[in-house]
């Protein structure tokens, strides 16, 4: 066979000539041991874990007979039919959907919530003729309905939230509802602060314009029921409220499968019709995706069916049993600690809480310390913790949020012993401070405008700069991303994730 002249003779492989598996494992184990752990119960946030022995592997086993299965077809799969309903009818039945109710496994929330958009856009165009829809959300709902607004060309109405209680106002979710409205949304629970939403009065108001209203329960959704079944008070959230046409479940979550696992909900098949994209107009195939994708492994349904078939009914009332514990613990511990303050009534597994200036005659109460805060989170961290910074947004104050799960039960009492050692040292620490005239240059920046060599400049003043490393503490770091504008901090944002994302070259 004659060489291929077109061919480079300095052409650099694009992979090795191949390695043993054992190498191969060894180097993706020490890749791991620079990321957050996943399991014990010190990463109070990204992670669920249901504490149980055995959990991991069933569901790894369970994905491995199906990963190579194609979730495109079930009519070459029947068992990915039969494995989908099983999970859809669960959830259905959890959250009190009526006879006729469908629904769909996802690869996660934001796809579960991409979903619910397109069904309302698509029903308000075929049934009230809204071609310029709006998408009413109060302002803590998650960043998922902004990116399907960006996505399929709604447009978000924000509402603002009661200042005090973090949940959203329902007479003003009700004004702000239009003839252009497709979809209002309520959070059960909010993720920032973690609570619930007036989800009755707003899915009423809805129903009463003749609006569609989605309950984004992704963190809630198999946390509350079993709440409710462990003797706790849960309000009504889901499909026992009249107005609630779609609901948005993880089982990534509190149904503790691996990610990505999520289930969207509808009152009925005529809604669900809308979520739906097919297509015969090519030469190939006939094309019919429920969800955003195509081919998939059905590897992660497979998993969530088994996790929830072993864990059950019963474990899953004691596991929600145990988040409630944890809770319990560490809001009592919180409220005792000097300068804490628990931001609203959290009730469903996930509490945010900020770190006051000490009380002075002038300012009995004292304020919102960011600086202080988050040299807190970089100590906690430093003591082996891993708690979430939040920052100010619209009035409301920067936070710490922690998600509570059954692993978190055993560790509550040593976070809240290194707690308040760490803050005493925070309080040591030299203030962290944006540079003002930075921040000045920043209220006159136009982010669309921004060249790269202007954005990697920003990033680099920020500590962010080239390598695509995070320094070791990140207080600095945060305290100047909160001041600087919206839309410029997004930009910047955009810019460093993308510069983690580089192509390794052999």
């Amino acid at each position: 066979m004659q060489p291929d002249p077109t061919a480079s003779a300095h052409e650099t492989p694009a992979l090795p000539a191949g390695r043993p598996a054992a190498q191969i494992l060894t180097e993706l184990k020490a890749l791991r041991t620079a990321d957050a752990p996943t399991r014990g119960g010190r990463t109070f946030a990204y992670v669920y874990d249901a504490g149980r022995e055995g959990l991991d592997e069933l569901a790894a086993e369970a994905y491995a007979a199906y990963a190579t299965v194609n979730g495109l077809d079930p009519t070459v799969f029947p068992s990915v039919a039969r494995l989908e309903n099983d999970l859809v009818g669960a959830a259905a039945a959890l959250l009190g959907a009526p006879p006729g109710a469908q629904g769909t496994f996802t690869s996660g929330g934001t796809e579960s919530i991409l979903l619910a958009v397109k069904t309302a856009r698509d029903h308000a165009r075929s049934t009230r003729g809204v071609t310029d829809p709006q998408l009413v959300l109060p302002s803590t709902a998650h960043a998922a309905f902004h990116k399907a607004a960006a996505y399929l060309g709604l447009e978000p109405v924000v509402v603002p939230v009661d200042p005090v209680t973090y949940k959203a106002n329902p007479t003003a979710m009700a004004a702000a509802i239009t003839p252009r409205t497709a979809l209002v949304v309520a959070s059960a629970p909010s993720y920032a602060h973690g609570v619930i939403d007036p989800v009755a009065r707003i899915a009423e108001a809805a129903a009463e314009h003749e609006v569609l209203c989605h309950v984004d329960a992704c963190i809630g959704g198999w946390l509350l029921p079993y709440l409710r079944r462990a003797g706790r008070t849960v309000e009504p959230f889901d499909f026992s409220l009249p107005g609630v046409t779609s609901i948005s479940v993880d089982l990534h979550k509190y149904g503790y499968a691996d990610k990505g696992a999520s289930v969207v909900l509808y009152r009925n098949a005529e809604l669900r019709r809308h979520q739906y994209f097919a297509h015969a107009g090519w030469p190939g195939y006939p094309v019919v995706n429920p969800t955003v994708q195509g081919t998939k492994s059905a590897g992660l349904l497979a998993q969530a069916w088994a996790v929830l078939q072993h864990i059950g009914e019963d474990g899953y009332t004691a596991l929600a049993a145990r988040v409630a514990e944890a809770s319990d613990h560490l809001l009592e511990g919180l409220r005792t600690t000097p300068d804490i303050h628990i931001l609203g009534e959290p009730e469903a597994g996930l509490v945010a809480f900020t770190v006051l200036t000490s009380a002075t005659p002038d300012r009995p109460s004292g304020t919102p310390d960011l600086s202080l805060l988050l040299h807190l989170a970089d100590e906690m961290r430093v003591r082996g913790w891993y708690l979430q910074p939040q920052l100010s947004f619209d009035g409301l104050p920067p936070n710490l949020h922690l998600t509570l799960t059954p692993a978190t039960v055993d560790r509550v009492e040593a976070l809240l012993t290194d707690l308040p050692e760490a803050l005493a040292t925070a309080r040591t620490l030299p203030p962290a401070t944006a540079d003002p005239a930075l921040t000045d240059l920043a209220a006159t920046l136009d982010p669309d405008t921004l060249t790269l060599e202007d954005v990697a400049g920003i990033l680099a003043f920020a500590g962010l700069g080239e390598g695509g490393g995070l320094p070791e503490r990140m207080a600095p770091v945060l305290f100047l991303l909160d001041a600087l504008p919206g839309r410029l901090k997004e930009r910047l944002l955009t810019e460093f994730v993308g510069s983690v994302f580089r192509p390794r070259t052999p």
